[in-house]
């Protein structure tokens, strides 16, 4: 008899051979124990979990001369049959490379009104369903919602959410699940007992965790590992070899010299990892497996191993990490190998990344804490109270010879306070901060606002000094500006108040006239002129 791959050769033959299906198992046993079968049976799942061996060990049971029956003899011709895949009333097909609707008329719709020739039902299994086309499953809808009583559909798919609802909602629904670390290494433990190969329990371990729950791609790894043995015997390093990965004594001491900021070693051991072949990529996902298995040793939740040296190692490697580092590298060594696919030289880019995460982060952050809270004064400056404290004028007192008298501060009585957060010089600071600065007329206003001084607060009105009389006028020329530096006061905090520009004292004029202040024009002014302005009145 030719070869036959592991995965072919110990391929589920009954219900009790599944790994990790036991929920799947009992429902299908029930169903069937109790007459209750259904039409059409929807497995899902991700790849290597037994979806197309459930298909089948169900058409086995089904159709087994001695059934229906919750478990096929297997030793029947039917079963038989059904095994090696020559049973004519067992149709398989692979919706990947028949996924046309002439495909799904031809070996399903045209054949369904014709009787099974040796089985008691006439079951078609669909691998990999989410591949047909939109007018294959449109052929099929009809078929699968009312089949003829003789006809079973059992779809096998990798990706639920592409199937139609409408075939969804006709078919009962089993979800398969990833075998665990557990389940596979008892597995790959037997089948390489069988196979009269000795495997070291790391090994096995190793290649259990490679295969992510799929029991074929176990096999799979498995069988590729006796063909590198020698003497029927396979070693961590040669699985190691086998599939890329860094050794995990390489892993440990390239983390602890992130640990401790040993560059030199840190240099040294990724050197040492890249002279035997290994890619950036596969250095960082031997680390995050790594990583998995030393924060369950943290937390002293690690799964039962049969290897008592590498317990005893995943401990000692924790305890000198601490539970800190450990999960603040997997978060890091994350987004490494999100980034690094993109990276030119990935090789010099990883060096350079494990270097920058060797240095101390306790140093940077104080800086930045401390910056928001320094330009904010603890108490406002005694001038800036004086300017609020007087009171409300329309407009600013001409100037008199005589001086302001000190006994102004009693006038401030019945104002209402000024918080230190919601002062003048805060306000207009948050006005100049949140102003527009894109081009345009938005990006001319916050250039002239932020050449302004702010003088104070008069009243309800936030004065504002431009350098020169052309500025004043420019503000007043437009209502629109004015509009825009009021939005951002009131937003900003300035309930109520008003924006007042007005031209420094020595500032030049463009129009010679010795007036030093340009006043906004009333209420009533500025209504009117933007009527006229807009409806050119």
């Amino acid at each position: 008899m030719s070869y036959q791959s592991l995965y072919r050769k110990y391929r589920s033959q009954t219900f009790g051979d599944l790994i990790g299906q036991d929920h799947v198992v009992k429902t299908i046993q029930n169903g069937i124990a109790s007459g209750r079968i259904a039409h059409a049976y929807l497995f899902t799942g991700p790849r290597g979990t037994g979806k197309t061996s459930t298909a089948r060990l169900l058409a086995k049971a089904l159709c087994c001369e001695s059934g229906p029956t919750p478990e096929p003899d297997n030793t029947c011709e039917i079963c038989r049959d059904i095994t090696v895949g020559s049973c004519v009333d067992v149709v398989e097909m692979d919706a990947a490379s028949e996924s046309g609707v002439d495909d799904i008329r031809e070996q399903i719709v045209e054949v369904t009104e014709y009787q099974p020739m040796v089985c008691r039902y006439k079951i078609f299994i669909i691998d990999e369903v989410h591949d047909l086309s939109a007018k294959a499953f449109d052929a099929l809808l009809k078929t699968i919602e009312e089949p003829p009583p003789h006809i079973i559909f059992i779809l096998a798919t990798t990706e639920y959410n592409k199937v139609p609802p409408t075939i969804r909602s006709r078919c009962q629904k089993y979800e398969f699940h990833r075998a665990s670390m557990q389940d596979l290494i008892r597995r790959l433990t037997h089948v390489a007992e069988h196979e009269g190969v000795q495997a070291e329990p790391a090994a096995i371990t190793a290649i259990a965790r490679m295969a992510d729950g799929g029991y074929r791609d176990a096999l799979t790894l498995l069988e590729q590992a006796m063909l590198t043995s020698t003497d029927n015997v396979i070693t961590l390093q040669q699985v190691y070899d086998q599939l890329g990965l860094v050794s995990e004594e390489a892993v440990d001491g390239l983390l602890l010299a992130i640990r401790e900021a040993d560059v030199p070693a840190i240099m040294r051991i990724l050197a040492d990892i890249a002279r035997l072949g290994r890619d950036p990529r596969s250095i960082l996902e031997s680390a995050m497996y790594r990583l998995q298995d030393l924060t369950l040793a943290s937390y002293q939740a690690h799964q039962d191993l049969s290897d008592a040296a590498r317990e005893a190692s995943l401990h000692e490697t924790s305890t000198r990490l601490g539970r800190e580092f450990i999960l603040r590298m997997r978060g890091d060594l994350a987004e490494a190998h999100k980034a690094i696919r993109d990276i030119s030289l990935p090789r010099l880019w990883l060096e350079s990344e494990l270097l920058r995460l060797s240095q101390p982060r306790s140093a940077a952050p104080a800086p930045v804490a401390a910056a928001p809270a320094a330009p904010r004064p603890a108490k406002a400056p005694e001038p800036v109270r004086q300017e609020a404290a007087r009171p409300a004028t329309p407009r600013p007192p001409d100037p008199s010879p005589t001086p302001t008298p000190k006994e102004e501060p009693v006038a401030a009585v019945g104002m209402p306070a000024v918080l230190e957060g919601d002062s003048p010089e805060a306000v207009w600071s948050r006005v100049l901060a949140s102003l527009p600065v894109k081009d345009g007329q938005p990006a001319a206003i916050t250039k002239k606002a932020r050449a302004a001084t702010l003088i104070g607060l008069e009243g309800q009105e936030l004065v504002i000094e431009v350098p020169r009389r052309m500025d004043a006028e420019w503000f007043t020329d437009d209502i629109k500006r004015i509009a825009l530096l009021n939005r951002h006061v009131q937003a900003q905090g300035g309930e109520g108040w008003m924006i007042r520009v007005r031209a420094s004292a020595n500032g030049s004029s463009s129009l010679g006239d010795e007036s030093s202040t340009v006043e906004l024009p009333a209420e009533g002014e500025r209504l009117e002129e933007l009527a006229r302005k807009v409806f050119g009145v």
